[in-house]
């Protein structure tokens, strides 16, 4: 199973303020040990909102409204990201307990939807379509 372990904003890092090299040293030997455990697919860490933005879509799905950046919500906003592969939800927990964190935040985990999650819908030929273009991006 996939999951997406979701890093909340919070106001330092819509200050932009950035981690220093002893909190740097710290996560980049947590992602070490991801990686030696085989759980990590991919991590990156996001510039504050005020760097972004957001498009509305109408209800017909067509892209209409773009809104720049900065966004008043902070807990509202993700600062950073992982996606791992775990046996189980409660590994993917038992991982996220050991982020090192120095202070105050909030961490979200969600699964990844998996093509066999969309029932009747994902038929022989999306899943062709899925199986084809996850090869492409894994090179």
């Amino acid at each position: 199973m996939r999951f997406m372990i979701i890093v909340k904003a919070t106001p330092d890092t819509e200050k932009n303020v950035m981690p220093n090299a002893e909190q740097l040293t710290a996560m980049g030997n947590f992602n070490e040990e991801l990686v030696k455990a085989g759980v990590i697919l991919a991590g990156e860490g996001l510039l504050s909102s005020d760097k972004g933005a957001r498009v509305r879509f109408d209800d017909k799905g067509k892209a209409g409204q773009v809104i720049d950046g900065p966004f008043a919500e902070t807990k509202e906003l993700v600062a950073g990201f992982w996606i791992w592969q775990c046996r189980s939800f409660e590994e993917a927990l038992a991982w996220v307990k050991r982020i090192p964190f120095d202070s105050a935040g909030e961490i979200e985990i969600r699964r990844v939807a998996e093509v066999d999650d969309f029932g009747d819908a994902a038929t022989p030929e999306v899943r062709a379509q899925q199986d084809r273009l996850r090869n492409a991006t894994q090179k």
